[in-house]
């Protein structure tokens, strides 16, 4: 499964530009159910800097790079960053890494190039830009966001979206982890006077604080629903029929092409609930 978006939003086109003083999105060419108008590829650099950090350089596609080649000039890429290892993020790290003579750095050792990596606490400065490494995992283990706090921006990959919400990919992801970032981010926004959420997919937001608590209210009213439907003895049944009964009554509205995502979402609602009897 190559996107992440749940349900698929609706809302104007989204072509990537401009947002800020200091991050620009270059729109890869992969739209589609799981994707929405595509992979946000940013590249963020100081005004007039000659140096820039390109983050999530999307599918391996050349059409792309060569976009991405373009947009960064004359200009020498310091460093690639990733959000997490997802391909429709990932997949062309390496051919972008060739191309520009960059090192590829992400939290999951396997998904980096080069000898540095990204942890929790990190703080990156590249030509004047300052980055702050923010650990966001839940849509993902390896899920990490981003901020710049000279704009005030969050660049948040999958784990905030510009349309609909997030699948929280279980196993691999975690509810309760997810929300606990969530509410990590929406203090960080509420704390630094967030001004942008610069997303993996869809357009960027202008009220982080807003997106954020918008997320984190659509979560606690799912699991309402979810709740509503269980019953009390619930975990006594056979799950694959737990599974299509939340399907049915909550998720009675998603298109086909997105079920086999709700039904990820659905397996981390009940994990969550478990352990939270």
């Amino acid at each position: 499964m190559t996107g992440r978006l749940l349900p698929v939003g609706t809302g104007s086109p989204w072509s990537g530009g401009p947002v800020g003083r200091r991050a620009r999105c270059v729109l890869a060419p992969n739209p589609g159910p799981m994707t929405l108008d595509g992979t946000n590829t940013w590249v963020l650099a100081e005004p007039d800097a000659t140096d820039v950090v390109v983050v999530d350089p999307g599918p391996d596609e050349r059409g792309h790079l060569e976009a991405l080649r373009t947009e960064v000039g004359e200009r020498q890429v310091a460093r690639i960053l990733l959000t997490h290892g997802h391909p429709d993020h990932a997949a062309g790290a390496r051919a972008l890494a060739d191309l520009v003579h960059a090192p590829v750095l992400a939290l999951d050792p396997a998904h980096r190039l080069g000898d540095e990596g990204l942890a929790d606490g990190d703080v990156l400065e590249v030509a004047g830009l300052v980055l702050a490494v923010v650990a966001t995992p839940g849509h993902s283990r390896d899920s990490l966001s981003f901020h710049l706090p000279a704009d005030g921006s969050l660049v948040t990959g999958d784990t905030v979206l510009g349309r609909g919400t997030t699948v929280v990919e279980h196993p691999e992801g975690t509810l309760g982890d997810y929300l606990d970032s969530l509410r990590r981010l929406r203090d960080l926004a509420a704390g630094s006077g967030g001004s942008w959420v610069l997303p993996g997919h869809g357009p960027a937001l202008a009220d982080p604080v807003a997106a954020v608590t918008a997320y984190l209210e659509h979560r606690e009213a799912r699991l309402a629903q979810v709740r509503a439907v269980l019953g009390t003895t619930w975990w006594q049944e056979d799950e694959e029929r737990v599974v299509e009964r939340v399907l049915a009554e909550v998720y009675a509205d998603v298109p086909a092409e997105v079920r086999p995502a709700a039904r990820l979402s659905v397996r981390a609602q009940l994990a969550y609930l478990r352990a939270r009897p």
